[in-house]
């Protein structure tokens, strides 16, 4: 007699195996897939080089140019224009004569200057209390500019300065003239009033934009690096990664110095030729959406970690001079830090 249970149970044996295969083969191509997109998430590392140039960085403030002489001269009691001796444009030193009047009043120039308003011509009538001519000195100008409370223990009356006319792109030297210590407030900013005298040729006109410079740090023929390549540990102790003997990347220690923003003084810890690494940031590709709902968009091998097992901390000078995040401290229209120096990658 047949026994109808034995085909039965052929079958349901035969399903499990092929479920128990299935399974493998979605095990498997799952595996594949996972270290296929996991390998897309590999770490590089930009590389930089230490080399030897000078560095320095100053103080920057925003201000404009004013006139220091200028004279409107008018007429004492009615009469008529007789004649003009400096038309308008003309260059005129103290005591030359400006115009002259029918009753003999003489107008004269009272410091070198030029002229710049003529309100009359020859033969004009003009009644007492008119304004005849206005000269001004458009040579020797007056530098006006607000520093901030941050900056002005580095603003002394003497210092050197640069003064650069915007509109122009021309520079002239100076010095500090003064400095208003009684403070105008911007908020919960307070400012002092500074001025500079500046000798300028043509075209510098009073009213115009300039910018003020003040030298501060400087080094000369010393071992500069990128900012970008340093990094700091939980202590604020800057250190690069370098690769040692066995070509492995290892964490050395570096002492920093004069800063500008974009470049740094390394006074310890690296030679001049010296390569060290920064491990650049990884970028998903297109299967990235997929690898992040996987992994939780981790990323994989990671660089070394700091002291302590923390990861190091990229761009925190803790007050070194320079202000390099951004190379450039703004408050407002006061003091801004910029910088100059610097080379090699």
């Amino acid at each position: 007699m047949m026994n109808p249970g034995k085909p039965r149970k052929r079958k349901v044996v035969r399903r499990v195996i092929l479920i128990v295969l299935l399974l493998a083969l979605a095990g498997g191509i799952g595996w594949f897939a996972y270290n296929s997109l996991k390998r897309e998430y590999t770490t590089t590392y930009d590389t930089y080089t230490a080399t030897t140039g000078s560095i320095s960085n100053a103080l920057s403030f925003s201000g404009n140019l004013s006139l220091i002489d200028n004279a409107s001269y008018t007429a004492t009691s009615s009469s008529t224009v007789k004649t003009i001796y400096a038309p308008v444009g003309a260059d005129v030193k103290e005591d030359d004569k400006l115009l002259r009047l029918a009753n003999g009043e003489t107008v004269t120039a009272g410091f070198d200057g030029r002229v710049n308003v003529l309100n009359f011509a020859e033969g004009d009538a003009v009644a007492a209390g008119d304004t005849l001519v206005q000269i001004a000195d458009f040579a020797h100008l007056l530098v006006t500019f607000r520093v901030d409370e941050y900056d002005i223990s580095d603003v002394a009356v003497g210092q050197a300065c640069t003064v650069t006319v915007t509109a122009l792109e021309k520079s002239y030297d100076s010095s500090i003239a003064a400095i208003d210590y009684i403070s105008a407030s911007t908020g919960n900013v307070a400012y002092y009033s500074a001025t500079a005298y500046v000798d300028v040729d043509g075209g510098a006109l009073p009213g115009m934009q300039v910018t003020v410079t003040i030298p501060q740090e400087e080094a000369k023929d010393v071992v500069i690096l990128k900012v970008d390549a340093l990094s700091f540990d939980n202590t604020n102790q800057a250190f690069v990664y370098m690769k040692n003997d066995a070509g492995e990347l290892a964490q050395v220690n570096v002492t920093t110095g004069v800063s500008n923003g974009n470049y740094i003084e390394i006074t310890s810890g690296l030679s001049d030729g010296d390569e060290v690494y920064v491990e650049a940031k990884a970028e998903e590709t297109s299967s990235g959406g997929l690898l992040s709902g996987l992994f939780g968009g981790q990323q994989f091998n990671q660089p070394p970690t700091g002291p302590g097992g923390n990861m190091p901390n990229r761009g925190n000078f803790n007050g070194e001079r320079g202000n390099w995040n951004g190379g450039e401290r703004s408050s407002g229209s006061g003091g801004q830090r910029s910088s100059s120096g610097g080379g090699g990658n």
